[in-house]
């Protein structure tokens, strides 16, 4: 009897062709194979032709000339720029009185308190702990420069950011105008505007609180789009069968729902804003960031991290306080009632009154403990002992150079021995394929756009430190979030660390690193990773929490393992905030490349530097327009739209 054997179907060409990645790829090949030879006979060159470049300086010349000629005279200046400046060196005046007059025990009272009613005996103590350590390393008035600068920016870029995401949320369209200003506001390199902001408002307190919320507010205001966007239907659904408005079914259901993604976004902008306080100290904001500023600008890392510290203690304490009185939004206070609440206001008050009154309202110079010199042996032990020279393993001057040779350097050769039109075609094909043309134009636009600027070949060795360093922070990023999404544990062990990096300012650890790796394109991108590392953790740590626990239960009846469950039900439906995490981690690499050019990263990180550091708009503001079109095409090119192209891209 003839055994029948079935072959498996082949998948010929009209099948191929019901593919809507293929179906677009072969259009583009099609476009290629017309354009791409007229390109290279009109301009025959591998780099980006000088024909198409446009020079921006003397425009950009004219422009910085114009605004100083017109600073103190011009109604735009005067009853506008000007009021706003006013109104910023008011809030922080008045927030920082308010502090000095409390003086150091009534401010430690006083948050003491506040963590008390919202959180706990717990919180109170480690607040207080926080304060007072502050004091102890010397750095209690430029605290309360800070924490007065900080109060403002980050109400500032809660109130700027939520307003944006509201927007974001409730309208599609909405969201796509905003998404490319949300882009440009988080990749431009504080660098590159700060000397645009300082032409405007002057060295001081509002030209660096305004590149606070700059900075600051985007995230506030993406994870609030994505907090309303996500907001469960059948809710919303349920709610609105009740006969509600439309201001109802927002007010009672959809802030709500989102109440999680809201407060990890103020969690974000304060940890953010707070990074900022050294490069706001560039520009005259004071406090704690000058104190980094200039002890670095000495080499004396004891002294920076002596100021880096409070950075940290501050970020730690405000995300606990808003985090912990986030979570009990329209509960009972956590500890003491509302008697208990009165008398302990009525003990901050006697606290305050009684230091004023025995004239301890500044800390005493006789209990600053020094940890500058300790903190400078032990670097100095580490640059003599990692740095060259360690059994079997090498030092970390090796593996600087070996990531360089093996790494860095075949991939930004690679990037600028390419044609120039094949980059631009290769940028199409990527952004097309995951989503429609549009999203496609918009890459494709956005790196012509960088040889128009004339910045072709620093442009591509930036990217290159980019792509190696989002690289290896999403392996590294996604595997401590899964774990920490898996482990209460792991993820309550893992929480003051990402506060530390994340809220560590640049500057600081810019210098250990450097110590460690050595001067070139290698510790730029390990600050970049550990700088962007914290955020991708927290977001894919939040996104796999966040799933419906009934589809865990529902795979786990069916007999699906904790690997089938976190590879088949977790991973698709957090899908969102790991995209989002993608996209924070793409901006906040692309925001430490400035840094970057501090320690010979070279490329645009340099020219951004220089540009700010001479006074020079066009060379700074030039590279950062082109950081900020990088940006713009790897978030194209990297976060597929959900509205696919039913009519044909």
């Amino acid at each position: 009897m003839a055994t029948i054997t079935a072959n498996p179907p082949r998948l010929g060409l009209p099948g191929l062709l019901k593919r809507p990645a293929v179906r677009k790829l072969l259009l583009l090949a099609l476009a290629a194979a017309i354009l791409v030879p007229l390109a290279d006979a009109r301009w025959a060159s591998g780099t980006w032709p000088g024909a198409l470049t446009v020079d921006l300086s003397e425009p950009l010349a004219k422009a910085s000339d114009w605004i100083i000629d017109n600073r103190d005279s011009h109604p735009l200046f005067l009853y506008f720029f000007g009021h706003v400046s006013n109104v910023v060196v008011i809030a922080v005046r008045a927030v920082y009185l308010t502090l000095l007059a409390i003086g150091w025990a009534g401010v430690t009272a006083l948050g003491a308190l506040v963590a008390w009613r919202v959180a706990g005996l717990k919180l109170a103590l480690g607040t207080a702990a926080a304060f007072l350590a502050c004091g102890l390393l010397g750095m209690w008035v430029p605290t309360m420069q800070t924490l007065a600068l900080m109060v403002v920016a980050v109400l500032a870029s809660v109130v700027v950011g939520a307003l944006l995401g509201l927007a974001a949320g409730l309208s599609d369209r909405m969201d796509r105008a905003l998404r490319p200003v949300l882009d440009t506001m988080q990749v431009m390199p504080a660098f590159a505007y700060l000397l645009p902001v300082v032409l405007v408002f002057g060295i001081g307190v509002p030209a660096a609180v305004l590149a606070t919320v700059i900075y600051a507010a985007p995230p506030m205001a993406r994870l609030t789009s994505l907090g309303l966007r996500g907001a469960d239907k059948e809710v919303l659904e349920a709610v609105a069968s009740l006969g509600s408005t439309a201001r109802q079914r927002l007010l009672t259901a959809r802030i709500p729902l989102a109440r999680k993604e809201l407060l990890l976004g103020v969690n974000q902008t304060i940890m953010m804003s707070l990074s900022m306080a050294v490069i706001a100290a560039v520009i005259g904001a004071g406090g704690l960031g000058d104190r980094v500023y200039q002890a670095l600008a000495s080499v004396d890392i004891g002294a920076a991290l002596a100021a880096g510290i409070p950075i940290v203690l501050l970020a730690v304490v405000l995300d606990r306080v808003t985090g912990a009185a986030g979570e009990r939004l329209g509960a009972e206070p956590a500890s003491g009632g509302r008697l208990g609440g009165l008398l302990a206001l009525a003990g901050v008050v006697a606290v305050a009154v009684a230091g004023r009154l025995a004239g301890r309202l500044d800390w005493s110079d006789a209990w600053i403990v020094n940890i500058a010199e300790p903190v400078n042996r032990a670097v100095d032990w580490m640059t003599a002992h990692l740095y060259s020279g360690v059994p079997v393993i090498g030092g970390t001057a090796d593996w600087a150079g070996h990531f360089t040779t093996w790494v860095l350097d075949p991939v930004r050769d690679g990037l600028q021995g390419l044609p120039w039109w094949s980059l631009l075609l290769i940028v199409a094909a990527l952004a097309w394929v995951i989503g429609t043309w549009r999203t496609a134009l918009t890459a494709v636009l956005a790196m012509a756009a960088i040889g128009v600027l004339g910045v072709w070949k620093p442009s591509l060795d930036t990217l290159s430190q980019v792509l190696a360093a989002v690289a290896v922070t999403l392996v590294v990023g996604f595997a401590v979030g899964i774990a920490a999404a898996r482990s209460d544990r792991l993820e309550r062990a893992l929480r003051p660390v990402l506060d530390v990096f994340q809220t560590m300012p640049q500057f600081v650890y810019l210098i250990p690193v450097v110590a460690l790796f050595g001067v070139g394109r290698a510790p730029a991108v390990a600050a970049a990773i550990v700088y962007a590392l914290p955020a991708v953790v927290r977001i894919t740590t939040q996104g796999l929490r966040q799933v419906d626990p009934a589809a865990l239960e529902a795979s786990g009846s069916l007999g699906a393992t904790s690997w089938q469950q976190l590879r088949q039900v977790q991973l698709p439906l957090a899908r969102p905030a790991l995209l989002l995490a993608v996209n924070q981690g793409l901006v906040l690499v692309l925001a430490v490349v400035v840094i970057g050019g501090l320690v010979g990263g070279g490329a645009l990180g340099y020219d951004v530097v220089f540009g700010l550091a001479q006074g020079d708009l066009a060379t700074g503001l030039v590279a950062g327009v082109a950081i900020v079109c990088l940006g713009l095409m790897l978030d194209r090119v990297t976060q597929p739209t959900e509205r696919r192209a039913k009519k044909g891209a």
